[in-house]
């Protein structure tokens, strides 16, 4: 009996070993795979991360004012494997160190994260489309590649530009 309370004593004056989480908050490692965060304006909405997502967390499609593509988040079914960030090729979506996903269970519907990708018109036709980021159409084209504008074209009217003069001539 007196080992355990050395033990007892020992414990009291050394204070706690553990952290009281949820009251102060614990560190979390630097590559921990957490939340995921979009950034709108480098998505292109090509729908790969959508595509790669092993838990079926990550959803885009159109809004209903057809304005602009709609991506969501559902933090529940979320696996954080990091697929989509590893497959995303502008790198708009990105995994924080930020594990705290416990929420009430009336909340498991709404714990998603939003964010909306919105269209601009085509500078040449006028159709509304996702513009191609520019560090994108560097890669594709190079860096004298936007010069005339093709990352605010669509498909259409970018490969009618290429055809006439090529990137070279831009």
């Amino acid at each position: 009996m007196s080992k355990f309370l050395k033990v007892i004593l020992k414990n009291l004056i050394k204070g706690p070993s553990t952290i009281k989480y949820p009251f102060e908050d614990s560190p979390a490692p630097e590559k921990l795979r957490g939340k995921i965060v979009h950034n709108a304006d480098a998505c292109v909405a090509c729908h790969l991360c959508e595509y790669v997502c092993a838990g079926g967390a990550i959803k885009m499609q159109e809004s209903e004012d057809k304005k602009g593509i709609d991506f969501v988040v559902w933090h529940d079914t979320c696996t954080f494997c990091g697929l989509c960030e590893y497959y995303c090729p502008t790198k708009a979506i990105h995994l924080t160190n930020d594990y705290h996903t416990a929420h009430l269970q009336a909340d498991k519907y709404n714990y998603v994260e939003k964010t909306f990708v919105k269209k601009q018109p085509c500078t040449c036709c006028g159709e509304p489309i996702v513009p191609i980021s520019l560090a994108m159409v560097e890669q594709i084209y190079g860096k004298e590649g936007d010069i005339r504008g093709l990352s605010k074209m669509c498909p259409q009217c970018r490969r009618k530009i290429l055809w006439k003069g090529g990137v070279s001539k831009l």
